[in-house]
């Protein structure tokens, strides 16, 4: 199984499947989702607190066990993400599709590239 080969609905089911085998539905409303996200978000960046860009890359691929850290945490995130994406029925493909085609409108290839410029200073 890879990002290849496994479509996003699987994942959704595993997670529902998952959820369900443990009767916490009663805990995955939005609101709960939410907050989750960003507490694992949080814990995920936590990881890189006080180190600069180069050493963080260096060390996700050269320390094997910090990788395996920096996954789960971020496995936590997506995981969430997906759950708050069951509880609130949002289509995650239409919904990124959707906001990468009003980003394009936003950021335009000739004002955007190679600059991190805020779209409303373009």
């Amino acid at each position: 199984m890879s990002d290849k080969t496994t479509h996003i609905q699987d994942l959704k089911n595993l997670l529902q499947q998952f959820r369900e085998d443990r009767n916490w539905d009663q805990f995955h409303d939005a609101k709960n989702l939410a907050e989750a996200i960003s507490i694992e978000a949080a814990e995920l960046l936590e990881l890189f607190l006080w180190q600069d860009s180069e050493a963080v890359m260096k060390k996700i691929e050269e320390d094997d066990e910090f990788k395996t850290e920096v996954g789960e945490e971020l496995a936590d995130v997506i995981a969430f993400c997906i759950n708050f994406a069951n509880a609130t029925n949002i289509d995650i493909s239409t919904v990124v599709r959707d906001k990468v085609a009003k980003n394009a409108k936003k950021y335009p290839i000739d004002k955007a590239k190679n600059t991190a410029t805020k779209y409303n200073k373009l």
